[in-house]
């Protein structure tokens, strides 16, 4: 019978290794974590060979004394923890001490040295006792064989602490990797692979520290020169240099005034007109640590959900904060999953705050510019396709644009179908909106977004015409405005029926005559499992037979729609949703399907009085910079781009 028998130490450092050092760029994560700690404010990486062959840490911090550089190649031999209480507050990126053991025992590893009270520097290096030659391969500044070696416990060969004329900081080398494991090189992917993991590895490490500067080498060649960015421009400068310039340009900076329940949270979010085809722009720093948490992404889809398309994602840099006896993150050795003792209350917490957030993307006064969000072009199709199930004919006339003067023939409220209002609302209304606009029209002195009777100012400035029954142009003092009718009526009603449904307020309308429906005998059964859901979206409906259901009683709000094409499409949200607790998840799904068919139609001229009502609505809707599917609503033109434009000048 076999007997159990303590395994040797450079053996379970490579077993440990198996957890720590997947690949080159976990290399590059543990290196990069350790200057951190080490207050360094700049750090150098140098790779070869995508970090097979060497990869190189250079920086300013602290660095380790001559007496414990040999205790640093010792497993579980940290200065970040020392108690109990210390594991379970852990501030600082390391503390396990596994990192540097498990790197020696796959690979070549060098530390060099300096601390402020010595005079010079140490070097050490570190060899498994069992470690054979690469003849031919070592690189020049490869640990030299001839030095002096003490044997230790680990059955490893360490070689004393020698000087070495570094003047600040620590060196790090590390080459060779997975030299004396055979099996797990053969599993290393190309150079170019590796290094592409290294690389994104370095630019997340960027972003997690902006008061540090970074630079990359890779094969001799200078990839990143990062400086430290000490405000808020530079800040923004280094993540559009990481994320790209259509990023920042659409993101929005949030941060909690105060701490709610312990956390706060600030950095970047993006507008949702702005969403990728994967989630590779979705940054989270919790007290400084890159992390990936379930709860976390599950929080900030939710902000978004309303927003964006489902196969689309939104892209984020966000720094947390939490008090550190809240969150374990002693989960596993990569050190990137963390637990948190009350996962409701952050998850509530990062979806309101982000929610909000959005909420807040409206129209303001002297930011008429807001809306102009960069759109990748290499997703545009992408974009289109997932909207076509919302799109609308784009085929029409013009609607204003054959009159005399933008506002010089107000249709009454019975010659065409409105908005929604009433007549009496209608007539209010013009009062208030088309006469001042007629007014601020012909008076040149009066700035086109100010109401000339209550000097009140209007972000989207006053409508001039209706092009291609599709699109709303206005004007403003900064400029052009075009809004996307549909696509901005769509977000209103959906708003307006949000609220209703929450407050349990859903007004409804009787029709004059009930609308037979015929649909399928099991999307029928389906109506009279869910009876109840359709009578709090405001609807009454009746089985009439096997495959007919009949509609007497619709919500107000959607008293122009085709109630047949309403009901069915209601019908297959439900077919795809499933049972109750999932309807009751996914209410808001079936709230945009009617919010899409109770709004404006293109080829649906529409009188100067609703065009400039609508503008009205955007401004004042929570959410209005964009329709329900992710698609924008509205967007602007300056007038300087319009001269850049032209070539004028001013």
């Amino acid at each position: 019978m076999a007997r159990i028998q303590q395994l040797p130490d450079h053996l379970v450092n490579q077993i440990a290794a198996g957890e720590v050092v997947e690949r080159p760029s976990s290399v590059v994560k543990e290196l990069v974590e350790n200057s951190l700690d080490a207050g360094a404010t700049s750090i150098k990486l140098e790779l070869n060979k995508g970090g097979l062959e060497l990869i190189r840490v250079s920086d300013n911090g602290r660095g380790i004394s001559a007496s414990d550089l040999p205790l640093a190649l010792s497993r579980h031999a940290t200065s970040k923890i020392a108690t109990m209480d210390d594991l379970q507050r852990v501030t600082s990126l390391g503390f396990r001490g596994e990192a540097l053991p498990s790197i020696a025992s796959v690979s070549r590893l060098s530390i060099c040295s300096h601390v402020a009270e010595q005079d010079h520097g140490w070097r050490i290096n570190y060899r498994e006792a069992n470690d054979v030659e690469l003849s031919g391969n070592d690189s020049p500044g490869d640990p030299p064989d001839s030095t002096a070696t003490v044997e230790t416990p680990a059955h490893a060969s360490v070689v004393k602490p020698i000087p070495d004329a570094i003047r600040d900081g620590s060196i790090v080398e590390v080459r060779h990797l997975f030299h004396n494991v055979p099996a797990r090189r053969k599993f290393m992917r190309t150079e170019r692979t590796e290094f592409q993991h290294c690389d994104t590895l370095f630019k997340k490490m960027a972003l997690m520290r902006f008061d540090c500067s970074f630079e990359l080498v890779h094969n001799n060649r200078q990839i990143w020169r990062l400086a430290a960015a000490a405000n808020m421009a530079e800040q923004e400068q280094r993540i559009a240099q990481i994320c790209g310039d259509a990023f920042i340009e659409s993101a929005v900076h949030i941060e909690t005034a105060i701490a709610i329940d312990g956390l706060v949270l600030s950095g970047w979010i993006a507008r949702p007109t702005y969403t990728r085809s994967q989630g590779d722009l979705q940054h989270l720093f919790l007290n400084g640590r890159a992390i990936k948490d379930r709860v976390i992404t599950h929080a900030i889809r939710q902000a978004y959900a309303d927003h964006v398309y489902q196969q689309r994602y939104p892209a984020y840099v966000l720094f947390m904060g939490i008090n550190p006896d809240l969150v374990d993150v002693n989960v596993h050795p990569g050190k990137q999953e963390v637990r948190f003792r009350e996962s409701r209350t952050v998850h509530n917490f990062l979806r309101k705050t982000i929610a909000d957030a959005l909420a807040d993307l409206r129209p303001a006064i002297g930011a008429s510019n807001e809306q102009s969000v960069p759109v990748d072009t290499h997703e545009l199709d992408t974009l289109q396709r997932a909207a076509s199930g919302a799109s609308t004919d784009r085929r029409g006339v013009a609607g204003l644009s054959e009159r005399s003067g933008a506002y010089a023939s107000i249709h009454t409220a019975g010659q065409q179908a409105s908005l929604g209002f009433s007549v009496r609302d209608e007539l209010k209304l013009m009062q208030q909106l088309a006469a001042p606009a007629m007014n601020a029209a012909a008076d040149t002195a009066i700035p086109p977004d100010v109401d000339p009777e209550t000097g009140e100012e209007y972000p989207l400035g006053f409508a001039v015409a209706h092009v291609h029954g599709i699109y709303i142009v206005a004007q403003n003092r900064d400029g052009l405005i075009l809004v996307d009718a549909h696509a901005a009526h769509e977000r209103i009603t959906y708003e307006k029926l949000k609220n209703q449904y929450t407050a349990g307020s859903i007004s409804s309308q009787s029709l004059l005559l009930p609308v037979k429906v015929t649909v399928a005998e099991h999307e029928a059964d389906q109506f009279e499992n869910h009876a109840q859901l359709f009578a709090n979206l405001g609807f009454e409906v009746t089985r009439r037979g096997p495959v007919t259901l009949e509609v007497s009683v619709i919500p107000a709000l959607l008293d122009k729609t085709d109630v047949a094409g309403l009901l069915n499409d209601v019908l297959s949200d439900l077919a795809d949703m499933g049972d109750t607790e999932r309807i009751d998840q996914q209410i808001n799904d079936l709230l945009s399907t009617m919010a899409c068919h109770g709004s404006v139609r293109a080829n649906r001229a529409l009188t100067a009085l609703e065009m400039n009502a609508l503008l009205r609505d955007i401004e004042r809707t929570p959410h209005s910079g964009q329709c329900n599917h992710g698609r924008p609503t509205w967007c602007s033109l300056t007038l300087a781009e319009l001269d850049a434009r032209f070539k004028r000048g001013r």
